[in-house]
């Protein structure tokens, strides 16, 4: 793990989760877990199959290890993805490490697939904490000696003041209160006569850091860097997304209308701001945050979180593969943020796999809301935007998930129950009579198992809704019939 730069002194201590068994380092199998001190070849290794874990199975692992300096002891823990330790350590012992740790170390992770061979790992979330005891530290005596210094004069015990000086204290402290009083009065006074209150641009409220606000064009174009070209994160017909970062380090995905999509009407103008903010008072776990707007110049921008790993269509489609797990996962999400949006009595939209994205533990999260624009390639939606509607693209977008390039884009495991069942939910979502449809709190419920799926009918005839599909399921009005 350390080159030929590295000197001597330098030592590591790793925990490696190996997949492939190399008879020369003493591998016991290509399964297995093992403590590396200073050599790859490890001081101790232990089978993970004993412990119900496959290494390579494409699913989320989850490891804690811990380790007691004072009582030179090391536990590895080992098992799906959650947030509660398996109840069986897959190592545990005594094990000294005293000779290989420093006061001041690095912690990172490293990787290898050796040759003709190719693996993908991705490190979903990790932390290091560390505890140690806390030492005073008393000065030695001849430090102390050497600050002494000796008066020569006596020292004189203070007296108390006389009762005159407490009196008089009192009085004054008492006066600059009742001035205080009489002056805070009349500024009073003088702010309810004026007939209109109009709080200074410097002095307004500040808005909770959680809460939507207003953004300044200058303050947007700085975090772009004036709407540069190497910001760009994607853009469409309708609009242009950039990645900016706020004045206090925060990053953030800022999504620029084209003047062109709205008309000149000031109502219209009205009606799209306060769209806007209504979205912005929503807070749901499975919901890209709004930080705020911009409606400066003719500008009209939206702010939201930047999201670090993308949208789903890239994942879908483009790099990497993503698992049936996680294909699950983000299913349960989007309907999930889809349910509580339509339990407010809103619509989101623009439900497809480029408006939703992955954080940094691939948790789904619903963003790019479609605002109904004044012009003439939304005037069609403006009839038929619905939650309904929202239910139909919901249903493509899981046959989409479903819809996995063989083993290269979705691995090797997958789950048959769960496919069909997600499959014959999407079907049903796309039905064309709406009647047919579930609600999105039907389809939570359904995901969830908390009752059956409803039959679907032996055939359907061809969708009149318009919907860009990316694998071509659906396209412009019409969605393939099945039998």
């Amino acid at each position: 793990m350390l080159n030929d730069a590295c000197e001597d002194e330098y030592k590591e201590v790793a925990v490696e989760f190996d997949t492939r068994m190399n008879p020369e380092f003493g591998d016991p199998n290509d399964n297995h877990v093992g403590i590396n001190l200073g050599s790859i070849v490890s001081a101790a290794a232990v089978d993970a199959s004993g412990f119900g874990v496959r290494l390579n199975d494409g699913s989320v692992h989850r490891a804690w290890i811990t380790y007691d300096g004072s009582k030179k002891f090391l536990e590895i823990y080992l098992g799906p993805d959650g947030t509660v330790p398996p109840t069986r350590a897959i190592y545990s012992g005594n094990l000294d490490l005293s000779p290989y740790l420093n006061e001041y170390m690095f912690i990172g992770f490293s990787g290898s697939t050796g040759n003709n061979h190719t693996q993908v790992h991705s490190i979903c979330s990790w932390n290091f904490t560390s505890v140690s005891k806390a030492f005073l530290r008393v000065p030695s005596p001849e430090s102390c000696e050497s600050k002494i210094t000796l008066d020569s004069f006596k020292v004189v015990p203070s007296k108390t003041p006389s009762s005159f000086y407490i009196f008089v204290a009192v009085v004054v402290l008492l006066l600059i209160i009742m001035v205080n009083l009489y002056f805070n009065g009349k500024r009073k006074e003088k702010n309810d006569s004026d007939e209109i209150a109009v709080v200074p641009k410097g002095k307004q409220r500040l808005s909770p850091p959680n809460r939507a606000r207003k953004f300044s064009l200058a303050e947007i174009s700085s975090a772009t860097r004036g709407f540069g070209e190497l910001q760009v994160l994607g853009s469409d017909a309708r609009s242009v997304t950039y990645k900016g970062t706020l004045f206090n380090g925060c990053n953030v995905a800022v999504k620029r209308f084209a003047n062109k999509f709205f008309s000149s009407r000031a109502s219209d103008r009205r009606i799209l701001i306060k769209e806007v903010k209504a979205i912005g008072k929503i807070r749901h776990p499975n919901l890209v945050s709004m930080r705020g707007w911009c409606f400066d110049r003719q500008e009209t921008i939206v702010v939201y979180d930047f999201v670090p790993n993308g949208s789903l269509d890239k994942w879908l489609f483009g790099f990497g593969v993503l698992p049936w797990t996680r294909r699950f996962k983000v299913v349960k999400d989007v309907a999930e943020a889809l349910s509580y949006l339509h339990s407010k009595d809103l619509a989101h939209k623009n439900v497809k796999a480029s408006s939703v994205f992955l954080d940094i533990s691939f948790r789904a999260l619903l963003g790019d809301f479609g605002f109904v624009l004044s012009s003439m390639d939304s005037t069609r939606f403006e009839s038929s935007v619905s939650q309904k509607v929202d239910v139909f693209e919901f249903g493509v977008l899981v046959l989409e998930v479903v819809s996995g390039r063989g083993r290269r884009r979705m691995g090797p495991v997958v789950n048959p129950d769960q496919a069909i069942r997600v499959l014959e939910i999407g079907l049903m979502c796309t039905l064309n009579d709406n009647k047919g449809r579930p609600s999105m709190e039907e389809v939570v419920e359904y995901l969830n198992l908390e009752r059956p799926v409803p039959e679907l009918p032996q055939s359907r005839p061809v969708s009149l809704f318009p919907y860009s599909s990316t694998t071509g399921l659906c396209s412009g009005y019409s969605c393939t019939p099945f039998k």
